[in-house]
């Protein structure tokens, strides 16, 4: 038994000892179970980024007068004790005392849904054109989904709000990584080359830095989102934002690479750089970078759902994207107000996306710098 035990400790030592830093790293991110389980979270809401029009029911600029603020409807599953997926219609009527139409479940009329079923026309990923979508209304009952499914309920236009948070985070995650990828650029190559050099280099580049930190970030936000010309299209004001809000995101990250470049600069490898020839450029982003880029990915992680949460508050204003675009932040638009969250409660569905990927996010994150940290203890998987 004690040499089995210890057979099986130098096997995990000797795994350990020849583990490469991913190895390491990888096994270290593995002991943390909230962080797995957030991982597998982003995971599925970047896949439906990419296939959000074949998840969609209705297609999500459309609307439909005649179903405007429909709540959300319920799928039945079963029927007299028997399997069958179908929704049951929906009458409105209008309300004699307050002349508010209302929505009623009228179940006399069922209506079947099949998977992979027919609807609106589009590009699957942008190349493959078809009208399959994952869930849908069976042919030959003489409607569509777009007039009979509404899982999450409508907008005041009778848009469907669950079509339209897919296509929403479409918008707000991707430009979550465009900003964060500007950051990155930043953050790295200007602190990379405060840290490297030092002196008179340095010395301007921590002022700008600090100068920066100063402005009040929100006013400034504002001041810049509010002065984008109303003539720009969706793309041009998606990317105008973006870059306003990468303009402050990128100083932390610089701050922590140019720590991490004084201490460096002086250790063997870089001096052997330098005497051997190599351009600054090249000891920077090929020698010094990689040495800590585990870092470098849970600055990412964590910079991630600032962005978004920055994308969203903006639009939620009113000063970043704009009706038609279609992002989170918009939609959460039509609950500005206190009436609109009395009578239709569901608009404000869009902020429960944006709470799970931010938590799951930022446990992510939580996960990665503590696996960068060359000091955790790690067992082999």
């Amino acid at each position: 038994m004690t040499e089995s035990t210890n057979s099986t400790t130098s096997t995990g030592e000797d795994r350990l000892s020849v583990a490469t830093q991913r190895q390491l790293m990888w096994w270290r991110f593995k002991k943390h179970k909230i962080a797995v389980i957030s991982l597998w979270v982003v995971i599925i809401f970047y896949i439906v980024v990419l296939g959000a029009e074949f998840l969609s029911t209705s297609d999500p600029t459309k609307g439909r007068s005649a179903r405007a603020v429909v709540p959300p409807q319920p799928i039945f599953t079963f029927d007299h004790g028997a399997f069958r997926l179908h929704v049951c219609g929906i009458k409105g009527e209008r309300d004699s005392y307050t002349l508010q139409k209302t929505y009623k479940t009228d179940c006399t009329q069922k209506i079947d849904l099949i998977f992979f079923a027919h609807g609106f026309a589009y590009k699957l990923f942008g190349l493959f054109p078809t009208d399959r979508h994952f869930l849908g209304v069976a042919e030959g009952q003489g409607v569509t989904a777009e007039e009979s499914i509404f899982l999450l309920g409508t907008d005041e236009q009778g848009r469907d709000l669950f079509s339209r948070i897919l296509h929403g985070s479409r918008t707000s995650l991707t430009i979550g990584l465009i900003g964060v990828a500007m950051s990155l650029t930043l953050g790295i190559t200007l602190g990379g080359i405060s840290g490297f050099f030092g002196g008179y280099i340095d010395n301007v580049i921590q002022r700008t830095i600090e100068i920066i930190r100063s402005i009040p970030t929100i006013p400034l936000w504002m001041g810049l989102a509010a002065a984008l010309p109303p003539s720009w299209s969706i793309i041009q004001i998606y990317f105008a934002i973006t870059v306003i809000i990468s303009l402050f995101a990128w100083t932390d990250l610089a701050r922590v690479v140019r720590g991490r470049f004084l201490a460096m600069r002086e250790e063997d490898f870089v001096t052997a750089a330098l005497v051997a020839g190599a351009k600054w450029q090249d000891i920077i982003f090929r020698h010094m970078v990689p040495s800590f880029y585990s870092h470098l990915i849970a600055s990412a992680t964590l910079a991630i759902p600032f962005m978004i949460l920055s994308e969203t508050a903006l639009s939620f204003l009113g000063l970043g994207l704009r009706p038609p675009a279609i992002s989170w932040g918009v939609l959460l638009q039509a609950a500005q107000n206190v009436q609109a969250i009395a009578l239709t409660p569901w608009l404000m569905l869009p902020a429960v996306p944006v709470i799970i990927i931010i938590l799951a996010l930022n446990f992510m994150g939580d996960g990665l710098r503590d696996a960068a940290d060359p000091y955790s203890a790690v067992e082999s998987g």
